[in-house]
Formats: C-alpha cells, sequence, structure tokens
C-alpha cells in the first residue's frame, strides 16, 4: 500500500464504529454478508437489450455464492433464444460475482444478472425466510408441467379487436364470443402436457382432446353465441 507524503505525516485518529454491515435475510437466518461466499438464496432479475426488442427473466438458485441452478427465460427476439442456450451453459459453476463480468451473450441477460445481483446481494430473495432454502430442482417448478415458460401473448388493432393467443394455461385454440361480440372466455390446449402423452404413445387426436379445455364462460348456454379462431378469424 502506498501513501502519499501528506498522509505519511498526518497522526493516527482511532476509528469508533465497527459494526459491520447490515445483515440481511437469507435461507432462513440473517446473514451479514462481507464476502460472496455469505450470499445464498434463489432470486429472479429481469433484462432487456438497448433497442428494446426482447427481454429476459432469469432465475438463479445460488448457494454459498455459487451458482447451483439456473433458469433462462427469453421473449421477442429470435437470436435470444440461441443466447440463451449459451448463457445456460456459461452460468453454473460460477460465483454471482463472476457471472456479474461474465458475458452471458445477450444484453437482455447481462441486464437480467445485473438485475438478479442486486436483489440477492439485498436479501430480497424468493427463499429469504427459508430454512436452507429452496432445493436444486426449485427453477423447473417455476415452469409447471410440461416445463414450458408461462408466457401471455395478445394481439388487438383498433379495427378488429383483440386476440388471445398464448395464456398461462395454454395455446389459445378459439375464442367465446357473447351476443355483443365481446370476448367471454377462450379454449385453450396444454401444450406441454399434450407433449409429454404423445411421447408416452398416446395417438394424437386422443391427446389433444385431453389436453384440450377452457376458461371462463365458453358454452352455448353460458352466454357464448360465436367461437373464432384468433389467428385465423
Amino acid at each position: 500500500m502506498q501513501y502519499s507524503r501528506e498522509i505519511d505525516e498526518m497522526c493516527c485518529v482511532a476509528k469508533g464504529p465497527n459494526h459491520g454491515p447490515a445483515p440481511i435475510p437469507g435461507e432462513g437466518k440473517w446473514v451479514q454478508a462481507k464476502e460472496i461466499k455469505d450470499i445464498s438464496g434463489f432470486s429472479h432479475g429481469i433484462g432487456w437489450c438497448a433497442p428494446q426488442q426482447g427481454a429476459c427473466k432469469l432465475s438463479l438458485n445460488v448457494k454459498n455464492g455459487v451458482i447451483q441452478e439456473a433458469l433462462v427465460e427469453t421473449i421477442g427476439c429470435s437470436g435470444m433464444t440461441h443466447s440463451a442456450a449459451m448463457a445456460a451453459e456459461i452460468l453454473t459453476g460460477k460465483t454471482i460475482l463472476e457471472a456479474l463480468n461474465t458475458d452471458l451473450v445477450c444484453d437482455a441477460i447481462n441486464t437480467a444478472m445485473r438485475e438478479l445481483f442486486l436483489q440477492i446481494v439485498y436479501g430480497r430473495t424468493q427463499s429469504a425466510f427459508s430454512e436452507d432454502g429452496l432445493v436444486i430442482g426449485a427453477g423447473l417448478e417455476d415452469l409447471g408441467k410440461g416445463h414450458r415458460s408461462q408466457v401471455g401473448t395478445m394481439y388487438s388493432t383498433l379495427e378488429k379487436g383483440p386476440r388471445y393467443l398464448e395464456m398461462a394455461e395454454g395455446y389459445v385454440t378459439r375464442l367465446a364470443l357473447d351476443k355483443n361480440n365481446e370476448i367471454i372466455g377462450y379454449e385453450f390446449c396444454r401444450l406441454g402436457q399434450f407433449m409429454d402423452a404423445i411421447k408416452k404413445g398416446a395417438d394424437a387426436n386422443e391427446a389433444l382432446k385431453e389436453n384440450t379445455k377452457t376458461y371462463g364462460r365458453f358454452k352455448a348456454e353460458e352466454g357464448a353465441v360465436k367461437w373464432i379462431d384468433p389467428r385465423q378469424n
């Protein structure tokens, strides 16, 4: 350590406060985080690229500062899916500080990592008050059956009105309209479970029928007078 001449010539004055950092909640206990290894938790970060054409939701399960599990979800840009594939290979095994200073291929993923880092080092995690945190595999539980991201896709024009294309429940196949031409329900296919059934040997038509459900007032007796394909009609 080098000091300037002015500092060398100064007398020493004792520093009073020495109480350490404020404790943060971490996996069911209060932690005074002084090093990266003191950080544990399951947290999320949202990021976007500079032209704001795409976005990323990043979920990491961190144990003692090391990323044990990563879930990378992207939307809006076709190139981001390939970036996410590479980021998923890069992230696990790194400390959160290494990951913060690593090129994760896409601006949106890098930004999500930055935002997640801020969340987790301040103790704002999903597992802050869960003893021993969440198990490795908790990220898959966010995806639900079929392991598909929960994406909402809606489209609308002033001239023709709204179209529901994808809801949390699945791929929307038909919309139910009432006598005022307002949407009052929809039919959807649970694509993840549909594909799982086919992989197990089920007939495609039977699997489709089994995984096609409705939401809202979809039937005629419930007020529906017209049904349309949101992608065609």
